[in-house]
């Protein structure tokens, strides 16, 4: 058999002047099982696209596993963190630090108040009732204070 007319239309080919129908014809022509031996390194070329398409059959499962896909949950954004939520715990931390010297001032305070007496019980906190002022009184305790624990007053 001639086929001067498919190896026209494979020159043309290749030189990128065929049209659309003309390629429809040389496909159509290498997709039948018997093909010239001379004309066979090309039948790939222009069945690929058919057995491809054959090839590239989407399975039965496949919408069940895109929805699959689709419905995982949605990524994590970024939140904005304000400065108030970031400083929290230090927050937190100073209000501990503050209750624990006010504790500490408050038991150490009760302590150098009290003396023991004689009988080596702790001897009642006098509290005045009628006498000197106020200020003069507390002026009194801080100096014994000073005296009891060997501190100098402040002075301005």
């Amino acid at each position: 058999m001639n086929y001067q007319y498919i190896e026209q239309l494979l020159e043309r080919y290749w030189q990128c002047e065929t049209t659309v129908e003309e390629e429809k014809i040389l496909r159509t022509f290498f997709s039948q099982k018997d093909v010239p031996a001379a004309l066979l390194p090309y039948k790939d070329l222009f069945t690929y696209e058919q057995q491809e398409r054959e090839e590239a059959v989407l399975g039965d499962d496949f919408d069940s596993r895109m929805m699959e896909l689709i419905n995982e949950p949605a990524p994590v954004k970024a939140r904005t963190i304000k400065l108030t939520e970031r400083l929290k715990p230090l927050f937190k931390a100073a209000a501990v630090v503050a209750i624990i010297l006010t504790l500490g001032n408050a038991v150490q305070m009760a302590f150098l108040h009290e003396a023991p007496n004689n009988t080596g019980d702790i001897a009642v906190i006098e509290q005045p009732t009628d006498g000197p002022a106020v200020a003069k009184v507390d002026s009194a305790r801080i100096d014994t204070l000073n005296a009891i624990t060997g501190e100098v007053p402040f002075i301005k």
